[in-house]
């Protein structure tokens, strides 16, 4: 089964009026290739209107499960889909690590988004601790199962995983392809065991200091579906170049 690839650039707690705005009308996506991009919360509305009329897809880096209520500094689903977001990165690494995040808030953050119609970005990952003893996929599956018991393997097929050695996030390093291969079946093997339809058409991005010198031999490999790019996607000519690989 041939899926269709995703690239979505994720920009962190970086930018500026004039450097997003820059950045937003530099981007050339394709009709081959879905292109995503995350603002931090306060440039949505101006990215999402500077895309008007684009191909290029808005997500969001974060959001609370709650629907609304006295969660200061929260953001709702409701007010992201009042600024034509479409997806949600979910557990990253950072959210987890920095932010205390577990995988049952996770789930349930998955479970929220789905609900209100929206595409969650499920990242998973191991730190060089856990994969130097050997634990990188148990690591990675218990996330993605913690998500599986809250919402059932028929919404799944709805959610996009990305995995994210710990590792590899803004450090330079990345793992081989043919590393992320072999988590990225790991990780397609395990929603197997629940449905094998739903793991042939799920969407597994790589994402660890993706750069456009090694984009392409990353997209080439079987079980890898595009990339979820931190540092790189700041930089519209690397953007760019790794867009036109995934191709």
């Amino acid at each position: 089964m041939t899926r269709r690839k995703i690239v979505a650039g994720n920009w962190k707690m970086n930018g500026s009026v004039e450097s997003v705005v820059e950045l937003v009308e530099s981007i050339q996506a394709n009709d081959a290739v879905d292109v995503v991009v995350a603002p931090s919360y306060v440039y949505l509305p101006l990215v999402a209107q500077s895309l008007t009329g684009s191909k290029v897809m808005v997500a969001a880096q974060n959001v609370s499960e709650f629907a609304k209520g006295a969660f200061t500094g929260e953001v709702s689903l409701s007010m992201l889909k009042d600024f034509s977001v479409s997806h949600v990165i979910l557990g990253h690494s950072e959210r987890r690590s920095l932010f205390a995040e577990t995988d049952v808030q996770v789930a349930r953050k998955v479970a929220s988004t789905l609900e209100a119609g929206l595409t969650p970005i499920l990242c998973v990952g191991e730190t060089l601790e856990q994969r130097e003893a050997g634990t990188t996929l148990t690591v990675c599956n218990s996330q993605v199962d913690a998500v599986l018991e809250e919402i059932g393997v028929e919404l799944f097929e709805k959610v996009v995983i990305a995995y994210e050695p710990v590792w590899a996030i803004g450090t330079g390093k990345s793992a081989s392809s043919e590393q992320a291969q072999e988590v990225h079946k790991g990780i397609r093997d395990n929603i197997a065991k629940r449905s094998s339809k739903v793991a042939e058409k799920i969407a597994i991005l790589y994402g660890g200091s993706v750069k456009a010198s090694n984009s392409a031999e990353l997209f080439a490999q079987a079980d890898i579906d595009g990339a979820l790019i931190g540092g790189a996607s700041l930089d519209a000519t690397e953007f760019n170049s790794i867009i036109e690989s995934a191709k």
